[in-house]
């Protein structure tokens, strides 16, 4: 079987393995709440699990995924040792925060956002921890083992597309809150069918699919051209974090689709900015490179 028909595979167990597992989840988390215990659980609806049930799916299956796909290291992934790794890591942290904070100064001098009163430092802890936790998470599997496994066809392109348009879709396979009033065997895979309606929307296309499907392709080219994943894992924790730490300081007066949305990293302005670093990363690395003794 080739690489790509059991990536799709792949892909599709983990839908079906992460539906059926929810309702178990959730049913257990509300036992759980009823008798005392993580009472807080409670709060938190069917597609909470649906999605943690999803990612626990995912991270089950990766084994045998590797396994069937003679994966055995890091030379199988087409990923090398990379010395530079520290520049890498400060490069691009600054080539995403400083563009999209710029951006976000623009935003408050035209009055599309204002100055909050109290910076909430309890919630920046949480914007500190995703941007060191989701980018590693995210970058190794998207961009480390999906985009390796692909690159082994020897095609560039093709896989680049193929794992960005996969890395938006994954961030919208969220179905609306509260979408399953009674919780069934089958209310997972109602939330998938839900999850997908949502792209029917050309105004959620326009405005944030095809900015994090930009922002799938930057963090795909910054992973092919250094062979390694310290400036894509930096360069998505510069965006997490400039995003997060502006939506403390500041917020949206009104939203503005499809030319800003709920944060700086929707939205038809934001795909200028991310383009922009797209740019000065490669300008960077041509420079960075050609000094390499």
């Amino acid at each position: 079987m080739k690489d790509v028909a059991k990536l799709a595979l792949y892909f599709i167990v983990v839908l079906i393995v992460g539906a059926l597992l929810a309702p178990f989840l959730f049913w257990s988390a509300q036992s759980l709440a009823v008798h005392g215990v993580f009472s807080f659980l409670a709060r938190y609806d069917f597609e909470t699990f649906f999605h943690r049930a999803v990612l626990i799916a995912a991270a089950l299956l990766l084994w045998p995924f590797l396994r069937i796909s003679h994966v055995r290291g890091m030379a199988d992934l087409v990923l090398a040792p990379n010395p530079r790794w520290g520049r890498d890591l400060c490069a691009g942290a600054l080539l995403s925060v400083i563009p999209l904070l710029c951006c976000g100064a623009l935003l408050i001098a035209f009055h599309a956002y204002s100055f909050r009163h109290v910076f909430a430092w309890s919630r920046f802890g949480k914007v500190l921890a995703a941007s060191i936790a989701v980018p590693f998470i995210e970058e190794w599997f998207f961009r480390g083992i999906v985009l390796g496994v692909l690159l082994r066809t020897g095609r560039k392109y093709m896989p680049i597309l193929v794992v960005s348009a996969l890395f938006a879709a994954v961030h919208f396979l969220k179905a609306p809150e509260r979408t399953s009033a009674v919780v069934t065997w089958s209310s997972g895979l109602n939330s998938i069918a839900n999850a997908f309606g949502r792209f029917g929307d050309p105004m959620m296309v326009a405005s944030a699919f095809i900015t994090l499907f930009v922002i799938g392709c930057i963090l795909a080219d910054a992973r092919v051209l250094t062979r390694s994943l310290w400036l894509s894992i930096a360069l998505h924790a510069g965006w997490i974090f400039g995003s997060g730490t502006f939506s403390l300081l500041a917020r949206q007066k009104a939203l503005a689709l499809p030319w800003l949305g709920k944060n700086l990293l929707v939205g038809i302005i934001p795909l200028g900015v991310a383009t922009f670093t797209w740019i000065a990363m490669r300008i960077w690395l041509t420079n960075d490179r050609a000094s390499k003794v």
